[in-house]
């Protein structure tokens, strides 16, 4: 059985939540902020996404979803999720909607807006935050969890104020998404993505201008 630390709480909340609010939302809109050094596209890397995800121990030698009745705190919690979840997708009054993410434990700005058919993550949804006027676009994805043969992993998805999320994306878990910036309809949103930027494709990529510096130390456009 799971300890409840890993059922309920946020993913270490205090140090994801606000030191990402902070350091990647809370920033100037900058089109040449980069995230990493090593990257010339300004975007955050799989590894620190990754890096903010905790596994959780398999109870049995089958793969990680077959367990997830023990991992995600049952099949009460999951299904009570599950029905407010499908019922805020098809809702179309935002502040409804919003309430029942509340009830979700999601951490939702006051005038966040989420369109029709999006679906978050039913295990844990509490690891969600959406910022003060962004948009999610129809039918799109966000993701707090992964599963693979041997692993079941958690992490806490952050969309900053003023995103623009279009329409069919996917978000995976640990990713931050910075204030003003903007996803393309159909992506896949695998890194981070700093304030103000214009991403998208799978995996996303810039599809704006943005200023990098090569490992000669030579910027070009």
């Amino acid at each position: 059985m799971m300890s409840e630390s890993w059922l309920y709480r946020p993913v270490e909340a205090q140090s994801i939540y606000l030191c990402a609010l902070r350091d990647l939302c809370g920033k100037p809109i900058n089109k040449t902020m980069t995230t990493n050094p090593n990257l010339t596209d300004g975007l955050g890397s799989t590894a620190e996404r990754k890096a903010r995800l905790r596994s959780a121990p398999l109870p049995g030698p089958h793969n990680a979803l077959w367990y997830f009745p023990q991992l995600a705190g049952g099949y009460p919690r999951i299904i009570r999720n599950a029905a407010l979840i499908q019922l805020a997708r098809y809702t179309p009054s935002i502040p409804l909607k919003n309430a029942i993410y509340r009830l979700l434990g999601v951490k939702v700005a006051p005038h966040a807006s989420v369109g029709l058919m999006v679906m978050f993550d039913i295990f844990f949804p509490q690891d969600i935050t959406l910022g003060e006027n962004c948009v999610i676009g129809y039918n799109t994805t966000i993701l707090c969890h992964e599963v693979t043969r041997h692993e079941w992993k958690r992490g806490p998805v952050v969309i900053g104020p003023d995103v623009t999320i279009g329409a069919n994306c996917t978000i995976l878990p640990g990713v931050i998404i910075g204030a003003g910036a903007t996803v393309s309809a159909m992506s896949l949103v695998n890194r981070d993505v700093p304030p103000g930027a214009f991403v998208g494709g799978v995996p996303i990529r810039r599809l704006d201008s943005v200023t990098t510096v090569s490992p000669h130390g030579h910027e070009s456009q």
